[in-house]
């Protein structure tokens, strides 16, 4: 059997190898056009997150951009570190956002205002803990023209500080790069094969009034995806790039956080459905956890099975931003997926709620 199980490994090595060779960097090619970019960013209580982020976006190159930050009714500084640290730059426009409209996602109605308010023929969402390097809209522009893009996203380098970030985080990247056909994503307008991350999203304005904006996905818990998915139902050309080499993202900075944020996401990502997240837990357990404890009973073969999966977990890790001793770690990584997707499913089979910064959402 385990000779069986080397193959298979060998296999998903190359499998994921080959996959991610359509997954397109930013790189620096110039575009021809200089449209008006406006970057927005809702706020709640980001009061830690206030002055790294607006170091970064004031060391953006490019000059035909606009930044509307929209404080999303915090409670803690938020509002007057925003002002103290844009005062004297008029690129930076504040906005007080509007009370929770029933039935909106906290994060999908920010977006929305924020979208009313902008002037760009470019849209680009970011989340307050996201850091940009200074030519990055620069490299935006010129993929999407070159990718005649609607729609561009992609999954940053992750930061971690605490065990279980530095657990579950990086397995964003592995999980798109094993599972997700990106030649589908990337090359097909098929709504099954998509992923977005909603810290990054790069959105052509026209494309996004055509589909009706976030007022489409009003109630979602992943909007970044269902808009995703809008822009491909309606003929829109989306593109998940690597975008490692210029954004960065600290989630999370304890693990608790780390917990209750996962467990938003990621039963409702699978489109709650219980057989695909049975699927998957299986999937993962024969795949990812078996060979490890076959190895503790038997050796031989079991050895070389569990190094290529280290190692396909280490390759994953390297190329996304993280450092490569998380690999080593890769069986607590898969039970800890494992243990968040069942609690997520849980919250959701009961008719409980999903709580995230002092909001509940079914």
């Amino acid at each position: 059997m385990g000779i069986i199980f080397l193959i298979g490994a060998a296999g998903l090595f190359v499998w994921t190898f080959v996959n991610l060779l359509f997954l397109p960097s930013l790189s620096h090619y110039q575009s021809e056009k200089r449209p008006l970019v406006s970057i927005l960013i809702p706020l709640r209580n980001e009061e830690e997150n206030i002055e790294a982020l607006l170091d970064s976006l004031k060391q953006i190159t490019y000059e035909n951009v606009e930044f509307l930050m929209l404080d999303d009714q915090s409670e803690d500084k938020t509002h007057d570190l925003l002002h103290a640290f844009t005062r004297e730059d008029d690129r930076f426009r504040i906005i007080q956002g509007e009370g929770l409209k029933k039935g909106w996602n906290g994060k999908v109605y920010a977006c929305h205002q924020l979208s009313t308010y902008a002037h760009g023929e470019r849209l680009f969402f970011l989340d307050a803990d996201v850091r940009l390097s200074p030519g990055t809209v620069e490299k935006f522009l010129a993929l999407q023209q070159k990718k005649k893009a609607a729609f561009i996203s992609g999954f940053p380098t992750f930061l971690n500080s605490c065990l279980l970030g530095h657990l579950l985080v990086p397995m964003q990247h592995f999980v798109i790069s094993l599972h997700l056909p990106l030649f589908m994503a990337n090359k097909t307008k098929l709504p099954m094969f998509t992923a977005a991350f909603g810290g990054c999203l790069f959105i052509d304005r026209e494309a996004y009034d055509q589909i009706g904006g976030h007022t489409k996905v009003y109630n979602s818990l992943v909007e970044d995806v269902h808009l995703a998915k809008e822009m491909k139902k309606n003929g829109k050309r989306t593109i998940l790039a690597n975008v490692t080499s210029d954004i960065s993202c600290r989630m999370y900075t304890t693990n608790n956080d780390v917990w209750s944020g996962f467990k938003k996401n990621i039963f409702p990502g699978l489109g709650r459905s219980v057989f695909l997240a049975t699927a998957v837990i299986l999937f993962y357990v024969l795949a990812f956890l078996f060979p490890f404890l076959a190895l503790t009973v038997a050796g031989g073969y079991w050895w070389y099975v569990c190094l290529v999966l280290i190692l396909l977990k280490m390759f994953v890790d390297i190329r996304t931003g993280h450092p490569f001793w998380v690999s080593f770690f890769f069986p607590l990584s898969v039970l800890s997926l494992i243990s968040v997707l069942l609690a997520s499913m849980y919250i959701d089979r009961r008719k409980k709620h999903y709580e995230w910064k002092g909001r509940t959402y079914s």
